[in-house]
């Protein structure tokens, strides 16, 4: 075979070549390009570190201002809630007050309407007494054709009255 015959003559020059080339892509790759891609990646870890420390730091910041918020609104609704029981409290007092005030004009208004009632009541009593005193009068002296005196008729018309 021809081919392998001329391996021997090419040989040491294709080697020659190989080295040239991987020499030249290793100084050019390695030297010139591999440098700058780890600047670049070495900026954009040094930028990735910053940016996750600032997160943190405004994460942090917001942990404290959503704290600082909730104790105020804590704060304030305890207060709405005293302010609450408070006016409550004002409001019960005002209120029994107001109806103890109304309690009182009721109950002098009561005794005073039971004042009235009682002296209706005398009042048509002794008009009743004096109604049947005197009917008493007329119907014993239409009956009996006596006289009978205003002080005997009351007292008949007590006496009967007191017994019923």
């Amino acid at each position: 075979m021809p081919q392998l015959s001329q391996l021997g003559l090419v040989y040491q020059s294709q080697w020659f070549w190989l080295l040239l080339v991987l020499a030249v892509i290793y100084f050019f790759v390695g030297r010139g390009i591999v440098p700058k891609v780890e600047a670049t990646v070495d900026l954009r870890d040094a930028q990735i570190t910053a940016d996750l420390a600032e997160a943190e730091r405004l994460r942090a910041e917001a942990d404290a201002t959503e704290e600082a918020w909730r104790t105020r609104i804590n704060d304030a609704h305890a207060e709405a809630q005293a302010l609450a029981h408070d006016a409550k409290d004002r409001s019960l007092r005002e209120t029994e007050k107001r109806v103890g005030a109304a309690d009182q004009k009721l109950s002098a208004k009561a005794d005073e309407a039971a004042r009235a009632l009682d002296e209706a009541r005398r009042s048509a009593l002794a008009e009743i007494e004096s109604l049947a005193a005197e009917a008493a009068r007329d119907i014993v002296a239409k009956l009996t054709g006596a006289k009978v005196n205003e002080e005997a008729a009351r007292s008949a018309v007590a006496g009967a009255l007191s017994r019923a």
